[in-house]
């Protein structure tokens, strides 16, 4: 089951302290995002990062009409829980695609 985020609080650094539906609230450490390249690239600027919203209709992180985190991804970070079966399940298909160019 989903669990929308709430209220989200900056704690410094790349760390956000999220707070859940269900009660649960935990610390999340975004630094490792700044590796991901793409969209990710613009939570360099520290000040683009601590700009970040809750979309309330969907429960989940915002920065801009940019970028979202999913609240799956955020609650297993924040709670050190595993991400949903169903998430690891279309990331291991989503591994083993290959493109092959045509002709």
């Amino acid at each position: 089951m989903i669990k929308d985020v709430i209220s989200a609080n900056y704690k410094g650094e790349y760390s956000i302290e999220v707070a859940f539906e269900d009660g649960a609230i935990g610390v999340v450490d975004f630094s490792k995002y700044l590796e991901k390249g793409g969209a990710f690239d613009k939570f360099k600027d520290i000040e683009f990062f601590k700009t970040f919203t809750i979309n309330e209709d969907l429960g989940v992180l915002t920065w801009g009409d940019e970028i979202d985190i999913a609240p799956e991804t955020l609650y297993a970070k924040a709670t050190n829980s595993p991400l949903p079966d169903w998430i690891i399940l279309h990331q291991d298909s989503s591994a083993n695609i290959s493109f092959q160019p045509t002709s």
